[in-house]
């Protein structure tokens, strides 16, 4: 780190990200504390500009982890308004055909009514600000707009974070009102970014928590939250399907779920390790609605939001260790989701309640931090949500390996055998499994009409992204020339269309000659440049705190 002078604030503990995992984290720590009668300091930091700004899922929701957090959290008001009723599954065969899949074929894994446990059709942003309402009444403090931007790390251990300075310009300059971060110190700091966290991403470098295990994968989910008439609204209706608009080695499925107050989500999971440069997520999923199966439910509705986000799918084979001198990566950041369900804020939960029980016993016993939490590693294997994790370890894999028929046929046989066939591994990573564009015909894809699909920028507009203008650009190029002298006459450059958001293209400068132009005010946030770029040239870090989407009701 640089040689400024900054003001320093010590805790016993600061957790990283105001997401579900770190928000249950912060909630069970101080349960612990107060009901133990013991003095402890438990600090969030949210780089968005307010808690749920920038939270994105679903969502389907399995509220295990939140009835063990708190048992009357219908009581206490919890978001949960909108019971799953009805569960329907869908192949779509080209633009018009569709077919829904018996009940009887569908793996258990994606049945989200019967059983035990209602499920709900929620807003994860919505849950994630009544977690943190819970978390302040217990003594949490929560500082949102304010971003990570680098770990502390001295004598092979992490002893904190430092927040990023706020009024830097574009030149790396400060301006006037220009404050130096804060250095927040702790005892043990909990890293909850959510997927493709940046400073988890250099622990998982730094800290070599990855050795031994297959290389993560992700998905980029895309969503819209739509206002439709009273007539086409169901409130509990739960639907997911896959195939057409994605050709067949592309993987991926979406997904349409009623949600109160008249509203349905809209959304596609599409798997970041497609080989074709020539697709545009944000466009396959733009002409993914106007099949009837979709469209009959949107169809004199409004738009009202737009977001997308990349997902940590890799699952049991790609979670690295999550414990290192002085800290823990929970949730998205270590990739808990379990994509068999297509859900993770369950997982994330209890990830963080594990990892608050394990450091609040240590700092009981009088442990003055900067340990290695082995506690954890034997208290989370032993949890349900790493058994879930465990039994569907193929699932991603399998799909991968097999192809959408193919893998779902082996999920579903191993589910109705009880998890016996042998594990299956996906070693490539996802950018390199990106072919030279030559490879393949460019899609040519419809025309927005406006109605039920739409451009990039009006979408951006529905997001509410917002960034100071004046300050650096927080997507860094390894080799600013790179993109022009190779992934453009390799892969077409292939940010222009896996970016969600519009934030990179290709000009041409006063000679005619192509250039590449980061327009990072539209970035969302996603982290799709940093997985899927061929090149691994692009790193995203956080820009200033508060930058960003403002997602409501998302």
């Amino acid at each position: 780190m640089e040689n400024v002078e900054r003001d320093v604030m010590d805790f016993d503990v600061v957790i990283v990200g105001a997401g579900p995992s770190g928000l249950a984290s912060a909630c069970r720590l101080m349960q612990q504390a107060n009901q133990a009668e013991q003095e402890l300091t438990v600090c969030v930091v949210e780089k968005g500009s307010e808690v749920g700004a920038h939270i994105l899922s679903g969502a389907v929701f399995e509220p295990r982890a939140l009835a063990e957090l708190f048992p009357d959290w219908e009581e206490r008001g919890a978001p949960l308004n909108t019971p799953a009723i009805r569960d329907d599954v869908y192949l779509l065969k080209d633009a018009q055909k569709g077919q829904k899949i018996p009940n009887a074929l569908v793996p258990k894994s994606m049945h989200n009514t019967g059983g035990e446990l209602n499920r709900y059709v929620i807003s994860a942003g919505n849950l994630c600000r009544w977690l943190a309402e819970q978390a302040e009444a217990l003594g949490v403090e929560i500082f949102p707009g304010f971003a990570a931007q680098d770990v502390i790390i001295e004598d092979d251990a992490v002893r904190g974070i430092l927040i990023g300075d706020m009024g830097i310009g574009a030149d790396g300059t400060p301006k006037d009102g220009h404050m130096p971060g804060m250095e927040l110190r702790a005892k043990y700091t909990l890293f909850a970014e959510g997927a493709r966290g940046h400073l988890g991403k250099r622990l998982i470098k730094e800290f070599s928590l990855d050795a031994g295990r297959d290389p993560q994968h992700y998905g980029i989910g895309l969503k819209e939250l739509w206002d439709v008439p009273a007539d086409k609204h169901e409130p509990g209706l739960v639907l997911h399907g896959s195939g057409w608009p994605l050709e067949k080695d592309t993987y991926g499925g979406w997904f349409l779920y009623h949600a109160e107050n008249q509203q349905v989500v809209v959304g596609l999971i599409m798997d970041l390790g497609y080989k074709n440069p020539w697709l545009s997520p944000f466009d396959e999923f733009q002409r993914m609605k106007h099949h009837p199966v979709l469209s009959q439910y949107l169809e004199g509705g409004k738009r009202v939001a737009y977001g997308a986000r990349a997902i940590t799918k890799g699952g049991f084979n790609c979670l690295p260790k999550m414990t290192f001198p002085g800290g823990l990566l929970i949730g998205c950041d270590a990739g808990t989701l379990n994509f068999a369900k297509i859900k993770g804020l369950h997982t994330a939960m209890k990830s963080g309640l594990v990892a608050a029980e394990s450091v609040f016993e240590a700092i009981k016993g009088g442990d003055e931090g900067a340990q290695e939490l082995v506690s954890f590693t034997e208290k989370w294997e032993k949890s349900w949500a790493y058994e879930e994790l465990k039994e569907s370890a193929s699932f991603g894999p399998a799909i991968h390996k097999y192809g959408t028929v193919g893998g779902g046929a082996y999920n579903f046989a191993n589910q109705l055998l009880g998890n016996k066939l042998p594990n299956v591994h996906d070693t490539t990573t996802d950018h390199g499994a990106l072919k030279p564009a030559a490879d393949f015909e460019k899609i040519n894809y419809p025309k927005p009409d406006g109605k039920l699909s739409f451009d990039k920028s009006t979408s951006v507009f529905l997001s509410n992204t917002n960034h100071e203008e004046d300050q650096r650009c927080h997507l860094r190029l390894a080799d600013p020339e790179l993109p022009i002298r190779d992934n453009l006459p390799t892969y077409a450059e292939p940010a222009q269309r896996y970016c969600p958001a519009g934030v990179y293209e290709v000009l041409e400068d006063d000679q005619g000659k192509p250039r590449f132009q980061i327009n990072f005010q539209n970035c969302v946030h996603c982290k799709t440049c940093d997985i899927k770029d061929p090149a691994q040239n692009i790193t995203w870090v956080a820009p200033e705190g508060g930058g960003g989407p403002n997602y409501p009701n998302m």
